[in-house]
């Protein structure tokens, strides 16, 4: 069994995300953020569901705000799903698991 979305920075970002020869989806959250607690075990779920086929990070985005600058996000929880480097898919607020399985079953 995986062991759930790992958490990723600023300097870490390219490597773990836009080198990645698998989809990735990153989850830009804050803290205080509630829609985004609310998330977390879905995507717990959906991490372990899908491993090995996609990769799912998150970014805490008050501790990384270069990253969350650089891929333009602007509120938590956003979610980006890259492709071979390049943004596939965004969903921004809550979603539900459905949703996101059909976001990540696009893009395989």
């Amino acid at each position: 069994m995986a062991e759930g979305p790992c958490s990723i920075t600023d300097f870490s970002f390219d490597a773990e995300v836009r080198a990645c020869d698998t989809p990735v989806l990153v989850d830009f959250l804050a803290t205080w953020c509630a829609p985004c607690k609310a998330m977390a075990p879905m995507l717990d779920e959906l991490a372990d569901e899908y491993a090995g086929r996609v990769k799912v990070v998150k970014v805490e985005m008050d501790a990384n705000p270069k990253t969350a600058l650089a891929c333009h996000v602007r509120s938590a929880p956003t979610l980006l799903l890259f492709k071979d480097g390049a943004v596939q898919a965004t969903n921004v607020g809550l979603v539900s698991k459905t949703q996101l399985r059909g976001m990540l079953d696009a893009a395989l």
